[in-house]
């Protein structure tokens, strides 16, 4: 072999060397995160998911010394579809991350929105369930579901959610039809709180109760959409116990691509883990009644194939 041959030779070898270190040992690869994490958030600022998603990211650039922060992307009447599809739109590297609320890996992909058909997510836990209810100002002439569902047969009753395509929303009507009678009117609001009863712009409202907090005592709970009771209206009926067969709650999780590598998914689950079971996380808890957990991605997944059974139920009520 010549001068040139060999010369060749060695290159070919130093090439070989350098890829198969970089695929077997990694070093001459960055390791992930090496730069800025975003977690979307699909809702304004201020409730559950967006404090407690703000703890992960904190917990996040502490363990892996880069940045990351919260991005609130809220879509209005669209729920939180619009922020999801911008976590669909983002490369499978695990530096978006969508914090998102049941409904966007249960009703996405059931609505048309090609880009969450299907599901172009994997979950890496849930975090939350929020304490969600139905609710109406106190000197409405209604105290109870029961009365509302009286009411409502000769009078007309405005719904406020966050969105109608939104699980609890469905839930809601899906109870209402069931109690025999139907909202004469809804309309979705990016934020659902204390506001919206007191102007009147909705005479009963679908929302977390962490918002209402402000005005607890000038409102009445009329049920809530929860597995059991909630410790702040500990009274109020769950939709289960209401209507048989579509008992369930809202929870929030955290979710990636499909695709991610399993290294990412396991650095966000273990910021997000140690993050639920900080003192903030728990404070957080005890004072808004909201459950924070950590369940792993194997629970979520079965979760969310039970809350889609529940879906199908919902439909065949409303005759969808």
């Amino acid at each position: 072999m010549g001068k040139l041959g060999k010369l060749f030779g060695l290159i070919a070898s130093g090439l070989i060397a350098l890829g198969f270190g970089a695929f077997a040992g990694g070093s001459a690869w960055a390791q992930y995160p090496e730069r800025p994490v975003g977690f979307i958030v699909p809702f304004p600022p201020g409730d559950a998911e967006d404090v407690l998603t703000r703890l992960i990211a904190e917990e996040f650039q502490a363990m892996y010394g880069v940045p990351a922060a919260v991005v609130n992307r809220p879509g209005g009447g669209g729920g939180p579809f619009p922020g999801a599809v911008s976590v669909a739109k983002a490369p499978a590297d695990g530096y978006t991350i969508g914090s998102f609320v049941v409904d966007v890996p249960v009703i996405g992909p059931r609505i048309g929105i090609p880009e969450l058909a299907p599901n172009p997510f994997e979950p890496i836990g849930i975090f939350l369930t929020y304490p969600f209810v139905i609710a109406t100002r106190a000197d409405a002439p209604y105290a109870s579901w029961t009365e509302l569902a009286t009411w409502g047969r000769e009078n007309d009753v405005m719904l406020g959610h966050l969105g109608s395509f939104l699980l609890p929303t469905q839930v809601t009507f899906a109870a209402a039809l069931q109690s025999g009678f139907a909202f004469s009117s809804e309309a979705a609001f990016d934020a659902m709180n204390c506001n919206t009863l007191a102007s009147g712009d909705a005479d009963v409202i679908s929302g977390p109760i962490g918002l209402l907090l402000p005005c607890l005592e000038d409102i009445r709970v009329l049920m809530s959409v929860s597995d059991t009771p909630i410790p702040l209206a500990p009274d109020a009926p769950t939709v289960g116990e209401l209507v048989p067969g579509i008992a369930t709650s809202l929870w929030n999780g955290l979710f990636v691509r499909t695709g991610v590598p399993q290294d990412a998914r396991d650095k966000i689950e273990a910021a997000a883990r140690k993050a639920m079971a900080s003192e903030k996380a728990l404070n957080f808890m005890r004072e808004t009644g909201t459950l924070v957990y950590w369940k792993d991605a194997s629970a979520a997944s079965a979760r969310i194939a039970s809350d889609t059974k529940i879906v199908e139920k919902v439909n065949s009520l409303l005759g969808e």
